[in-house]
């Protein structure tokens, strides 16, 4: 039998006497006394007060307080269950909306009976209660696959689908194909002359290439993708790839293979970019991305040189540190400042004729171009001032971000979507 010793007490029962002239049903009226009997549910606690006050019971459709919606639980919780039908998920939440009116009744009773548990709390874990029974899943108040919110006016569910976060490394193949979509200038992506009435000033992009199959697998609304750093679009990236992020927005399906996805995006992209070590991630990675300062090292070809005079500005350069004004060819969309980065390694691994390639190690955020050309004098010291001979960049890839392995910025935890 349940315990309803501690609510006879003449204090509850005094407290519960104020309440008399206001018919509610047994959960409204338990709900006052949540602090007391716990391990009781509302409705029993209201029960056993009432019994001892001598009342006769009120049915929730008769409720004063909540106009019979304690007694529609069991359709709210159908409602939840249907709106989640649709959707992947391992954990979720309820939330609810409660009218106006309702909150207002609500405060007029607590304002007489004391301190109770607001009615939304108790619809969330009730219907809760009922969604868990009905689905297998869990409830998770920290981070749930997807919460959904009823309201209980309108008798809607609106879903909040948390992302899907999807790490992995891409490289780049083909020059021409900027990181991200690059939308019109002139229209934003409405589509105008200037752009031809694509919206962009690119046909592709490596997050489009990547992003479509990944989209259509999760049956996700929309995707962001987020690159640890990004390469301009003449240069290509190579060796283990660059790290990145790619954040599905509302996805319906979460629990995809991803060695199959990595196959699909490979064939789509015919070539022109690769990805691997996909692996789901969460969003506290994305930062991790962004923020991290991870040496580069590049692969640069280089004409204009001749070889003793190279030879000496190389040897002059390693382990320098330089000053880099923010570069002409993108002042006009960053501060224009100096930055202090440092060579870390640069040595010629071929020369033919006038022509070099150079492999390059240095900071985060060293601009090679300009380190080659100095810009003008904006880049200091630079190949061509140590040089003294008029250089020209040819050619400009990335071949390695962090260690050569790439092991530098990987986790070494493998996560499952439900823990993203």
């Amino acid at each position: 039998m349940d315990d309803c010793a501690s609510l006879t007490s003449p204090d509850i029962l005094e407290r519960a006497g104020r309440l008399r002239s206001y018919a509610l049903c047994d959960s409204c009226l338990g709900r006052q006394f949540v602090q007391v009997a716990h391990g009781l549910e509302n409705r029993r606690r209201g029960q056993c007060i009432r019994e001892e006050m001598g009342t006769a019971p009120v049915d929730p459709g008769d409720c004063w307080l909540c106009e019979g919606l304690m007694g529609e639980l069991e359709e709210l919780a159908d409602l939840v269950v249907e709106a989640l039908e649709p959707y992947q998920y391992a954990t979720f939440l309820v939330g609810s909306r409660v009218e106006e009116a309702l909150e207002l009744r609500e405060g007029e009773v607590a304002a007489i009976g004391g301190d109770g548990e607001p009615i939304k709390r108790e619809i969330n874990r009730e219907v809760g209660k009922r969604v868990e029974e009905r689905t297998g899943k869990t409830v998770d108040f920290s981070r749930p696959d997807v919460t959904a919110i009823v309201n209980t006016q309108y008798n809607h569910v609106e879903l909040d689908v948390r992302p899907l976060y999807i790490y992995g490394r891409y490289c780049k193949h083909v020059r021409g194909i900027p990181q991200t979509k690059w939308w019109c200038r002139k229209c934003r992506g409405v589509g105008c002359d200037y752009c031809g009435g694509e919206g962009k000033m690119y046909e592709e992009s490596v997050e489009e290439l990547v992003a479509a199959p990944v989209v259509e697998a999760t049956g996700g609304s929309e995707e962001s993708f987020h690159g640890a750093g990004r390469e301009d679009i003449d240069v290509r990236m190579l060796g283990h790839g660059r790290p990145f992020v790619l954040e599905v927005k509302e996805p319906r399906r979460r629990f995809v293979d991803l060695e199959s996805l990595e196959k699909a995006i490979n064939r789509w992209a015919e070539g022109k970019v690769t990805v691997s070590r996909l692996r789901f991630a969460d969003r506290a990675e994305i930062e991790h991305l962004k923020a991290a300062r991870w040496t580069k090292t590049y692969r640069a070809v280089v004409s204009g040189c001749e070889r003793g005079k190279l030879n000496e500005a190389v040897n002059a350069l390693r382990g320098c540190y330089i000053n880099q004004r923010t570069p002409s060819r993108v002042v006009h969309r960053r501060a224009d400042k100096v930055r202090r980065r440092r060579v870390l390694d640069i040595h010629v691994e071929d020369t033919a004729g006038d022509t070099a390639t150079l492999v390059i190690r240095a900071e985060s955020g060293t601009y090679i171009k300009e380190l080659v050309t100095g810009d003008g004098g904006r880049t200091a010291p630079s190949l061509q001032a140590l040089t003294g001979c008029p250089l020209h960049m040819q050619n400009l890839d990335v071949i390695a971000i962090g260690d050569e392995d790439g092991q530098e910025i990987e986790r070494n935890k493998e996560q499952d979507p439900s823990d993203t």
